[in-house]
C-alpha cells in the first residue's frame, strides 16, 4: 500500500503532464513547485517511487509515470473528483471548500465505496471545477477547452472549468458572479498588458491577463 504522500506525488505528476502541460514528462523543479516542497524533498520521494516501479526517473532528468503508476494516479484522481462532486452537490460545500476535504477522502481504499459513490452521483463526467472525472475503466474524456485569454474580441463563450483551484482564486471568481456554464462576452482587450473587458450577466468588468489565463472556455 502506498503512503498518502506517495499517492499525492503520483496524482500531481498526472495533473502536470496530462492536464497542464499536455506532455508525457515533468521536471523535478516543476513538480516540487506544484507541490510546494523543496527540490531535494521531491528527489527523495521520486527515488522511492522509482524503486516501486511507478515512475521512470534519472537524477537531473525528466520524470514520467509508468503504466502502473499512471493507473494508480488515475484511480486517485477519480476518487478526488468524485468526492468533490459529492461534497458540492449533496452536502452544500462551496466549490472553494471541496478541494481540501477531498484531499483527505481520496486516500480511502475501498473500491466498492468509490464505485457506489459514482453510481449514487449518476456517473458524473465533470467535477465542480469543470475538470474531467475518469470513469471506472480509467478513461479520461479528451478536453477541447481553451483559456479566456485566447479569445478574440467579440467572442461569446462559456466558462467550463478553471485552471487554478486555489481557495483565493475560486473565491475571486465567485465574487465576479462567474461559475461553471456562465456565458462570457469578450468586449475588448488591451495589447499593453493583456487585460480584458468582458460582459458577465449584463455587467461589464475588466480582468487581468493572469485571471483570463486561468479561466477555461468553450
Amino acid at each position: 500500500m502506498l503512503s498518502f504522500t506517495e499517492e499525492n506525488y503520483l496524482k500531481a505528476l498526472l495533473h502536470i503532464t496530462l492536464e497542464i502541460e499536455h506532455k508525457d514528462e515533468a521536471g523535478t523543479n516543476e513538480l516540487a513547485s506544484y507541490l510546494g516542497v523543496k527540490p531535494a524533498t521531491a528527489t527523495d520521494m521520486l527515488k522511492k517511487l522509482k524503486d516501486k516501479k511507478l515512475i521512470s526517473y534519472e537524477k537531473y532528468g525528466k520524470i514520467s509515470l509508468s503504466e502502473s503508476g499512471r493507473n494508480k494516479a488515475i484511480e486517485i484522481l477519480r476518487k478526488h473528483r468524485l468526492w468533490e462532486t459529492f461534497l458540492y452537490e449533496k452536502l452544500d460545500f462551496t466549490w472553494d471548500e471541496v478541494h481540501e476535504v477531498a484531499e483527505q477522502l481520496e486516500h480511502i481504499q475501498s473500491q466498492k465505496l468509490v464505485d457506489k459513490l459514482d453510481k449514487f452521483l449518476g456517473f458524473p463526467e465533470y467535477d465542480p471545477h469543470g475538470d474531467v472525472i475518469p470513469n471506472a475503466k480509467g478513461e479520461l474524456k479528451p478536453s477541447f477547452k481553451k483559456t479566456l485569454s485566447e479569445a478574440e474580441e467579440g467572442t461569446l463563450c462559456r466558462m467550463v472549468a478553471v485552471k487554478d483551484n486555489t481557495v483565493a482564486f475560486l473565491k475571486y471568481v465567485s465574487q465576479l458572479d462567474l461559475g461553471i456554464n456562465t456565458h462570457i462576452k469578450v468586449l475588448a482587450r488591451q495589447p499593453y498588458d493583456g487585460s480584458m473587458e468582458i460582459l458577465i450577466n449584463d455587467s461589464k468588468i475588466t480582468v487581468s491577463q493572469k485571471f483570463a489565463e486561468n479561466i477555461l472556455i468553450v
